[in-house]
């Protein structure tokens, strides 16, 4: 990560945790305090490396430690959000759903019709569809894992989440990290694998190659809704071959 990213990634997070001691949550005031941005991180590994093995479960992003905030504190402050424009049109918030220790944690794009109405990310046909790769493909239950979107209310029309409706959620994403501190973070689509990397990627050509997301192994892969729509034997190949990748870093 660079100490431009560093700044900005620490920058979300104090805003956050500004909001959360205004509401009374002293406890986590000095949240990233002690970070030395000026100190230069590792440089993330290149498009075909591979993030150094470790069994171990990762750190929580920025230094959290043991006052992380749980998944309910997060829930919590996000509250009944009006923050950006998308609270106009949503029937409700879809925060998150799955394991609150899982080792595999899919990060999404953002609720679709569906997911509004049920409060559920990925609960729609495309929903459906990752529910049959993580259940019949890596042969593991879908509540053993954690599945939330970088947005948690609907963009109208299913569109791509705006810049400014990200940065508003990003706080509560980079929470749900923290508080599950997954062994290997999946990202489902452009907009997830963007948002996380800090970049614009192009999702075709960065999926199947490992990542870094403050020091999680990050694993970019084609959004399911895409696989619906180009569901081709190459592209189920892919990301097939994508999942058993990511199970085998979490279990490894």
């Amino acid at each position: 990560m660079s100490k431009r990213e560093v700044r900005d990634a620490l920058g979300a997070a104090r805003e956050l945790v500004k909001e959360w001691s205004e509401e009374g949550l002293e406890s986590w005031e000095h949240f990233g305090a002690e970070t030395n941005v000026e100190t230069p991180a590792a440089p993330p590994p290149g498009p075909e490396a591979a993030p150094p093995p470790g069994p171990e479960r990762a750190a929580p992003a920025d230094g959290l430690g043991s006052d992380a905030p749980g998944l309910a504190e997060v829930r919590q402050i996000l509250g009944d959000c009006t923050r950006c424009a998308l609270h106009e049109g949503r029937t409700q918030i879809v925060f998150g759903d799955g394991a609150p220790d899982a080792d595999l944690m899919f990060v999404g794009e953002g609720p679709g019709e569906q997911e509004d109405l049920r409060g559920i990310p990925f609960c729609g046909r495309a929903g459906e569809l990752l529910t049959r790769m993580i259940e019949q493909g890596l042969e593991i239950p879908r509540s053993s894992v954690y599945i939330c979107n970088i947005v948690k209310c609907r963009p109208p029309g299913n569109r791509t989440p705006l810049p400014d409706e990200v940065k508003a959620c990003r706080g509560f994403l980079d929470g749900q990290i923290a508080a599950v501190r997954p062994k290997v973070l999946v990202t489902l689509g452009k907009p997830a694998a963007s948002t996380l990397l800090g970049r614009d990627v192009a999702i075709t050509r960065l999926r199947g190659t490992w990542q870094e997301y403050r020091g999680i192994p990050l694993m970019p892969t084609l959004h399911p809704a895409y696989l619906l729509r180009q569901y081709t034997p190459e592209n189920r190949r892919n990301v097939w071959q994508d999942l058993k990748a990511a199970l085998d870093r979490a279990r490894g």
